[in-house]
């Protein structure tokens, strides 16, 4: 039985950042840890690659020979992967003896709440390598210092619960800079435990760009607050 940890989350979130910091902690309580890249964007690595996708395929050779944008190229990416899981596969049967594996997905969050192509990959080397996978979804807390972006940023967090059907983390990341986006309407455990989002309603109110939009969010934040499923733990990550 094998364990990781999918990471994945909007572009700039700190995935590769995490995957970093993440495998220097576990080799130093003398765990042997491999990081898969899956992101063909990821061209700046700061971490020792076990597998890396780029060996398949390239997100610029896919622009320039289907003449895509930077979201068709990696969708393109992602399906071609699906499509050749075999090459995955084979590359990661020699590390399923020792190894805990932490796969770095791309940064386009459609990827994990609209398209299907990256859950085929992830579902199906759990049932063809047995593999036992948990989603850490990781969002910038500076997102919390905006009413209308951290609503956002909370349906992104159970739209991707509910599409991915994974032991699930959702993660404020660089939670050392938080005070440095400007001061919190609330105190930090209001956004880590998301439990009662009327009170964010006069902060959306004084919004002129969330003010037409009130009755939406209104109803928005009740549907997530019905889930009760999204809360967050916070991270600060020093990868050395």
């Amino acid at each position: 039985m094998v364990f990781g940890q999918v990471v994945i989350g909007p572009p700039g979130s700190g995935k590769t950042t995490y995957c970093n910091g993440m495998s220097q902690f576990l080799q130093l309580i003398g765990r042997k840890v491999a990081v898969i890249n899956l992101d063909p964007a990821n061209d700046s690595l700061p971490y020792d690659c076990a597998i890396n996708i780029e060996d398949l395929i390239k997100l610029s050779d896919v622009m320039h020979e289907h003449s895509l944008g930077p979201n068709g190229g990696l969708v393109y990416c992602m399906d071609y992967l699906e499509k050749n899981i075999d090459w995955l596969e084979s590359k990661l049967k020699p590390l399923l003896k020792d190894h805990y594996l932490l796969f770095d997905f791309p940064g386009q969050v459609e990827l994990f709440f609209l398209h299907s192509n990256a859950k085929k990959v992830i579902m199906k080397l759990i049932k063809k390598l047995d593999l036992r996978l948990t989603a850490v979804h990781l969002v910038d807390a500076h997102l919390c210092s905006d009413a209308g972006n951290y609503v956002s940023a909370l349906l992104l967090s159970l739209s991707t619960m509910l599409h991915m059907e994974l032991p699930h983390v959702n993660v404020l990341s660089k939670v050392d800079l938080i005070e440095s986006y400007g001061k919190l309407s609330f105190n930090l455990d209001f956004y880590t435990d998301v439990e009662d989002l009327s009170y964010l309603q006069h902060h959306l109110d004084q919004d002129p760009r969330s003010f037409k939009y009130r009755k939406l969010t209104k109803e928005l934040c009740e549907v997530i607050e019905d889930f009760g499923l999204v809360n967050f733990t916070t991270l600060a990550i020093q990868a050395c």
